[in-house]
């Protein structure tokens, strides 16, 4: 008796390298799952929810080039498509095995029924569903392709009676082809923006995740331009590491250097970055955005140029074109900058609060100190992604995951454990928010269950901080933020692993490393201050320039106590951003 489609599926997510599904099995998935069980090569990680599983494999995918999860029909779908929309827009190769209803009962209103071309098909490049045996290993050849070349999510459809079928051989190839081809701009366009970035003076690069596998030639690149280098969160990893001309990021989670550097530049050079928040932008000078997506050109600036290349392929070829610059004046006055912005950075530091009031720059510090070069983090969105950026360092192995395309909570738990089931060698360590980990609790489970020597360390503000943060910028009075948690050391306990709450600044540095050394995973709930500031550049100098406005008026109104009230409500913001 020959193979079934199930069987054959499972053969070719071998082959491609796949190593783990992320499911919860049940009625239409089941032959699949006893397809994965019989082949032995594939793990079936069992998950409490399948959004959990989306986001482990988009963590998976993100580090090892791809990965797979899997939903059973109507609400496994459902389930799945937080995590497949984080997945897709972080642009990482996910497969994903939608089973389905039997498909004599297509198209009516069958128990569990979903519309899987309509559910998925904004968060995939690939959607369709096999009706056939002859379709399957075609479809999923195809499935396999866009997924890793167009770098996003691929659904194949899996009917539960198609999957009994006897499997149908291919005619066609069934291999993964992995092309790196040479992406760079024509000679004539090269040859304008040498002609444009050697006739001026102060030049400054900001990369994203799409520069992050060029970090060597832009060091080449700044040195030769004589240019500070920003990045976004997701290009910090890849790009901060011995980078002596580094200033930073901008944006919601940057440093006023980061933003002060690229306003105070005659070019911006916007290398592989998709950088979304347009308010941040600088609208005065000239701005140069190379990507190898050209319909990414131009969507978030207004451009002097705009070419499409990958960022290895088109510096190397820019380079030898470039005159090197002899002037240093702008990179030492944005160096110099960055240097105080740092040292303001660590007032927070310094000062690490007090009983149930710890602050989170102080921990993420430490963090940052205790932890291995090259440890995995995972971090929560929102205040988590704020401290992670602005303290956690890249040293070219440390990885940082997070939703930082799509902005969903409750993913830093999810995402740790598929980087845990990928690399048990790595320390993965997870930033969580506690608002985002109470989201997906029952997942504490999944890391018991695997016995995942993941380290969850909980931010534990009693609030949506984010949140009342926007809402008290808005100038709206927060409502509906503040949150009454379980005691979540006690719920990793039930759970059956370690958890401790720490109350205390003296007991942060000792639970940390108590932590990081043990063999299992461990829950950290640290009870941290509400009220910790993080504000965004653009705003911190607004409040600073409207802040200063207000005690000039003061002065000259005579009113000197007033204004030694303002500094003093005041001086740990002014340290912060100054």
């Amino acid at each position: 008796m020959g193979k079934n489609v199930a069987e054959q599926l499972v053969e070719m997510l071998v082959e491609v390298g796949v190593k783990r599904v992320y499911a919860v099995t049940g009625d239409s998935l089941n032959y699949f799952n006893d397809a994965v069980r019989r082949n032995g090569k594939i793990k079936w990680i069992h998950v409490r929810n399948e959004e959990v599983g989306a986001f482990a494999a988009a963590a998976e995918a993100e580090l090892d080039g791809i990965a797979c999860c899997a939903g059973s029909c109507g609400p496994g779908h459902v389930h799945l498509i937080n995590g497949l929309y984080d997945a897709h827009r972080s642009h990482v190769p996910v497969i994903a095995i939608a089973s389905t209803i039997p498909t004599g009962e297509f198209g009516m209103d069958f128990f569990q029924e979903t519309n899987t071309i309509k559910l998925f098909d904004d968060c995939s490049y690939y959607n369709q569903i096999a009706t056939t045996a002859e379709q399957v290993p075609r479809m999923f050849q195809t499935a396999v392709q866009h997924a890793i070349h167009k770098k996003g999510v691929a659904v194949f459809g899996l009917p539960g009676d198609v999957a009994q079928l006897n499997a149908v051989e291919s005619v066609t190839s069934m291999q993964l082809f992995t092309n790196k081809p040479v992406i760079r701009p024509s000679e004539q366009e090269l040859k304008g923006l040498s002609d444009l970035l050697n006739g001026e003076k102060k030049i400054m690069i900001y990369c994203g995740i799409g520069a992050s596998e060029a970090h060597d030639e832009v060091v080449e690149l700044a040195a030769k331009l004589k240019a500070p280098v920003g990045f976004s969160f997701r290009g910090k990893m890849g790009i901060q590491y011995n980078n002596p001309y580094e200033v930073g990021m901008t944006g919601l989670l940057g440093q006023p250097s980061g933003y002060h550097a690229m306003h105070e530049a005659d070019v911006v050079l916007l290398l592989g970055t998709d950088f979304p928040y347009v308010n941040f932008m600088p609208v005065k000078n000239k701005i140069v955005q190379i990507d190898e997506k050209p319909e990414r050109l131009g969507r978030r600036a207004k451009l002097t140029m705009g070419l499409c290349g990958s960022i290895s392929d088109s510096i190397k070829a820019l380079l030898p074109l470039l005159t090197e610059k002899k002037d240093e004046d702008f990179l030492k006055s944005q160096l110099e900058f960055y240097q105080k912005v740092k040292e303001s950075q660590q007032v927070y530091v310094k000062d690490q609060g007090e009983e149930n009031k710890i602050q989170p720059e102080f921990v993420a510090e430490t963090i940052n100190r205790l932890a291995a070069d090259d440890a995995i983090f995972t971090v929560d969105t929102g205040m988590c992604c704020v401290w992670g950026a602005r303290f956690i360092d890249g040293t070219g192995k440390r990885k940082m995951l997070g939703s930082f395309n799509h902005g969903s909570m409750a993913n830093a738990m999810p995402m740790a454990i598929g980087a845990a089931l990928a690399h048990p060698e790595q320390q993965v360590i997870a930033l969580c928010g506690d608002g985002g980990l109470s989201m997906l609790l029952g997942d504490l489970a999944t890391i018991k269950q695997y016995n995942l020597p993941v380290k969850l360390i909980v931010f534990n503000n009693r609030a949506l901080g984010m949140v009342k943060l926007e809402m008290e910028v808005d100038g709206l009075p927060d409502n509906e933020t503040d949150m009454i948690n379980p005691d979540f050391a006690l719920v990793a306990q039930a759970m059956g692993f370690k958890g401790m709450t720490v109350t205390e600044p003296e007991e942060v540095e000792t639970a940390i490393s108590y932590a990081l050394n043990e063999n299992g995973p461990v829950l950290l709930n640290i009870m941290t201050n509400p009220n910790a500031l993080a504000m965004p550049p653009k705003i911190e100098w607004e409040q600073i320039k409207g802040m200063t406005e207000s005690m000039a008026k003061l002065m000259l109104g005579g009113k000197m106590g007033e204004v030694l009230d303002t500094i003093k409500s005041n001086y740990k913001h002014l340290g912060e951003v100054l």
